[in-house]
């Protein structure tokens, strides 16, 4: 078994433990009515976004979203949340040393030996969600489940509907698809997108990612017979049958949409098995992106 497959197969108990562990780390994380970015790079840009969805729509306060590289300096925030795996990103760590100083930072990481400790005000440490693997899963869905406890948005369903998306089989025929379209609405937004830089990043797949309303406005031209389109979440009513007449595969979410990313997550394995991949040895990529000064 890959280190991919070991870490994503125990996303439920980290999950457990993330969940538990929230209280603790309430002063580190962003008070209700703060005004708040979340940055990241990579998967971690898609899981805030996800994030700064979740907790606006929430009430707790206005939410913004970023790539590190992209953050407007020109704005104004009561803190900075970061998530890095690594807490070696230079991007993150290069926003966070501007910051310093004038706004209130927090890195969520795996890794507390690491330059991130020694630039953020504040710091989340979850090393029992830490990877081997170059391709993140666990991290990322852990951080998730952290921030969205904090929130009291957690339940104990979600972690049933991950076991089970672990446990049952993928649906029939979609290992086989030559191209695959992820759609979220609200929150699942970031989700979708993260699924669609898994499939790319383990199996090499073309893969695109909307928010659902906008599938119909181009995006839907390129279904046809051999592909999929798959919702985590609610779809928009009619959507489903629509791609059905394309003669594309429509999967429809079975559980909470980060248990569906789980399912996601197996599928990217499972296609990269298929086309002789090791997703443990992604091509061009590194398990963080360090520049040269």
């Amino acid at each position: 078994m890959t280190h991919v497959e070991n870490e994503l197969n125990s996303q439920p108990e980290c999950w457990i433990r993330a969940a538990e562990q929230a209280a603790g780390h309430r002063e580190a994380l962003p008070r209700a009515g703060e005004r708040v970015a979340v940055v990241g790079c990579g998967t971690s840009y898609f899981m805030a976004q996800a994030v700064a969805a979740l907790r606006e729509g929430a009430g707790q306060g206005e939410t913004d979203a970023f790539a590190a590289s992209e953050f407007p300096h020109g704005r104004s925030y009561d803190r900075v949340v970061a998530l890095t795996r690594s807490g070696t990103t230079t991007e993150v760590l290069e926003l966070l040393g501007r910051l310093a100083g004038r706004t209130r930072t927090t890195a969520v990481t795996a890794d507390p030996d690491t330059p991130v400790v020694a630039t953020a005000d504040d710091l989340v440490v979850l090393d029992f969600a830490d990877e081997r693997s170059v391709v993140q899963t666990r991290f990322a869905t852990t951080a998730f489940t952290l921030l969205r406890a904090h929130l009291g948005l957690h339940t104990d369903a979600v972690v049933t509907d991950a076991r089970t998306a672990l446990a049952a089989p993928l649906p029939e025929g979609l290992p086989e698809c030559r191209q695959f379209t992820f759609l979220g609405r609200g929150w699942t937004v970031g989700l979708a997108n993260e699924a669609g830089l898994k499939m790319r990043e383990a199996s090499l797949s073309w893969t695109e990612a909307y928010p659902a309303m906008e599938y119909r406005h181009g995006p839907i031209s390129v279904t046809t017979e051999g592909t999929a389109t798959w919702m985590l979440g609610t779809a928009p009513d009619g959507l489903a049958a629509q791609v059905r007449a394309t003669g594309g595969l429509w999967i429809e979410a079975e559980g909470d949409p980060l248990a569906e990313l789980v399912r996601v997550q197996r599928l990217a394995v499972a296609v990269a098995a298929a086309r002789g991949l090791d997703p443990d040895r992604p091509r061009h990529l590194t398990r963080s992106v360090i520049l040269a000064p």
